[in-house]
């Protein structure tokens, strides 16, 4: 229960970070680019606030080292990402929303997807075996 209410607070800080990066550079700091490239400078952003979040809060019992951990979660986190932006240019190109709202949509999909690959795989706890 305890590494559920952390995933969803740090999920949520990540996800808060993401949208107001991505808001600020795509409204702001870079307006004349594509917002595809505005999500993923965002994403880079957002990627450390939720590593060392779930790292230390959300799964701090894992087995593995910082490093696999690191890389394993990098992984999830792009396979999420790239869900992420599927979703997004699909919503902004074809149906035409505003990117802010496209990108919210995506990242309530992608959180579910990265959420199943850290819980079982990056940072995944041995089991005491079977006896």
């Amino acid at each position: 229960m305890k590494q559920g209410i952390w995933f969803l607070i740090v999920g949520a800080v990540a996800s808060a970070v993401h949208i107001f990066a991505f808001w600020l550079l795509n409204e702001y700091w870079l307006p004349g680019i594509w917002p595809e490239i505005n999500n993923t400078l965002a994403f880079a952003v957002a990627f450390v606030f939720s590593f060392l979040g779930h790292r230390l809060l959300s799964f701090p019992d894992a087995n593995v080292s910082v490093w696999v951990s690191l890389m394993r979660f990098g992984l999830s986190a792009l396979a999420g990402f790239l869900t992420n932006q599927a979703v997004f240019m699909a919503l902004t190109r074809w149906i035409g929303w505003w990117p802010t709202l496209a990108l919210i949509v995506a990242l309530v999909l992608a959180a579910a997807q990265t959420y199943l690959l850290g819980r079982y795989w990056a940072f995944r706890r041995h089991l005491a075996p079977p006896g």
